[in-house]
């Protein structure tokens, strides 16, 4: 079932300018870029909309084998910029599940998947998250990428490279230092992702449906907090 996004939803999305950069030296293109077709690989899930995650890619892990990936070149090469945390994707969820894939009326206009590119320095990753995610959220592509970059710019960052230094670094000590450095944020409300050897590979933030933060479930949550952890600095 699919239901339209507000443009903002509660005071802590309403909060300008207290991003920190998380791109160095990234530019949005000036022209448009093509729009990359998306096929569907899954079956399509329409249900009531009960929640919301917004999953953070940590782009040193994701690169750290892609430096010469022609499809990763503008996350990966440089040339279009250095990340630190890049939006993987605005993910709706659901009771017993999560909707995806739902009918599309609209396309991707090209100029909208530009203007995201330092977001989520992928387009074909954009244009996936629209046509699998974005699609159950909302009727226009615009507003999607909207509120997924009102949650993106409402985030405060700590020092996720000091913080790769700490001796003895757990799962906890990472949604810990998340959560301090953001008002309204508690550690129960960060999903930690890492790879089977042990390394950061995504952040999980997990929204109400009022797009105010909440605990996240099992499926979201990811290792104990007593889990040793590291994070790859892209050295």
């Amino acid at each position: 079932m699919r239901r339209a996004i507000a443009a903002c939803a509660g005071a802590i999305l309403c909060v300008p300018g207290i991003a920190h950069a998380q791109s160095y030296q990234c530019r949005v293109p000036d022209k448009p870029v093509s729009v990359p077709r998306v096929e569907q690989d899954e079956p399509t899930r329409e249900m009531p909309v009960t929640g919301y995650t917004l999953a953070l890619s940590w782009s040193p892990e994701y690169c750290r084998t892609r430096l010469d990936s022609p499809r990763d070149a503008r996350q990966c090469s440089g040339r279009g910029g250095r990340f630190g945390f890049v939006v993987h994707g605005l993910w709706p969820d659901g009771t017993n599940g999560w909707p995806q894939w739902c009918p599309v009326r609209l396309e991707l206009p090209a100029r909208e998947l530009a203007r995201n590119l330092c977001m989520t320095p992928s387009a074909r990753l954009l244009a996936q998250e629209w046509v699998k995610h974005g699609s159950c959220m909302s009727f226009r592509p615009q507003s999607y990428f909207k509120i997924t970059r009102i949650l993106w710019n409402s985030l405060r960052w700590p020092d996720f490279d000091r913080l790769s230094r700490r001796d003895g670094l757990t799962a906890g000590d990472i949604r810990k230092t998340f959560a301090d450095a953001n008002p309204h944020w508690e550690p129960e409300h960060v999903g930690v992702k890492l790879n089977s050897r042990g390394w950061l590979e995504e952040l999980r933030l997990c929204y109400g449906a009022d797009f105010l933060p909440e605990s996240c479930d099992s499926r979201r949550w990811g290792p104990r907090d007593s889990t040793r952890a590291k994070i790859w600095r892209g050295l």
